[in-house]
């Protein structure tokens, strides 16, 4: 790897960097290489998150996140948009907004964010699908590509699906509980259908910050269906998990959530929903 010599670098950190060199005994460059390689390394294994699962409980629904902002930290995800206006999905570095009317693509700097999960997709750890019944059957495969119960983890799966079965929210008042849009959902169901499962676990003992357990969306390859995944049935699949080590949670600034009691157990509410 080489760095460009046109790369500017701000007075006060190129002394920085200077300085480290001849502490070091190494080159700027040779400096600037390595942290590059750390960075990268360091994003391939991090889990990126708007909000908390609690704060969504208790009816934060308005976006103080951007999407840009939040595309600078993955290309594969899901959550929600504001006013609980369908589910989203991140595949491929491209946002999707799956509502109650259908499919839509969305601009990568047109919309605030009131929760979602995100990660860099780098995982080359295939993960063994036999035929897959139905959504219990699903989960236990998924368990057994899991080491630990005590970190995170990504998973895509490419299928071509028997049947899914998937919900989609409705757009919702401010202040209405998760629990209370759930009321409200629009479900949809097909068969013999290609397309994509993307889905985090979280452990138990995330259950205030996230949604505990798997979590999974789906969208078809024509990107004309999709949802919150309730059930499916597949035979021919595709499937990866990554390991997530590092966590990080971006709490919104300002808004509701600052007087929000996130104190509350969510973890029968996402028990229901979910």
């Amino acid at each position: 790897m080489t760095v460009s010599s046109t790369v500017r670098i701000p007075p006060n950190l190129s002394s920085e960097l200077q300085s480290e060199s001849v502490r070091l005994g190494t080159s700027e460059n040779e400096i600037i290489e390595s942290l590059l390689r750390a960075s990268l390394r360091s994003r391939s294994k991090r889990l990126y998150q708007i909000s908390t699962s609690a704060a969504l409980v208790q009816g934060v629904l308005a976006g103080e996140i951007s999407s840009a902002l939040m595309m600078e930290a993955g290309d594969l995800g899901l959550g929600t948009f504001e006013d609980f206006d369908g589910e989203m999905m991140i595949i491929d570095g491209e946002i999707f907004r799956m509502g109650a009317s259908g499919v839509t693509r969305v601009g990568p700097s047109e919309i605030k964010i009131p929760f979602a999960q995100v990660c860099w997709f780098t995982s080359q750890q295939s993960c063994s699908f036999r035929k897959i019944a139905n959504l219990l059957e699903l989960l236990a495969t998924c368990t057994q590509c899991r080491r630990s119960e005590n970190l995170f983890y990504a998973f895509r799966i490419d299928a071509y699906f028997n049947s899914i079965h998937v919900r989609t929210v409705r757009e919702t008042p401010q202040g209405s509980s998760l629990e209370r849009a759930g009321d409200s959902e629009a479900t949809f169901s097909w068969s013999d259908v290609s397309g994509s499962l993307v889905g985090f676990w979280s452990p138990a003992y995330s259950a205030s910050l996230s949604v505990p357990g798997y979590h999974f969306h789906f969208i078809s390859d024509d990107r004309t269906k999709g949802g919150h995944v309730l059930d499916c049935s597949f035979e021919k699949s595709a499937a990866h998990v990554q390991v997530l080590t590092d966590y990080e949670v971006v709490l919104p600034p300002a808004g509701a959530f600052l007087k929000a009691d996130l104190s509350i157990d969510t973890r029968s509410v996402l028990r229901k929903v979910e």
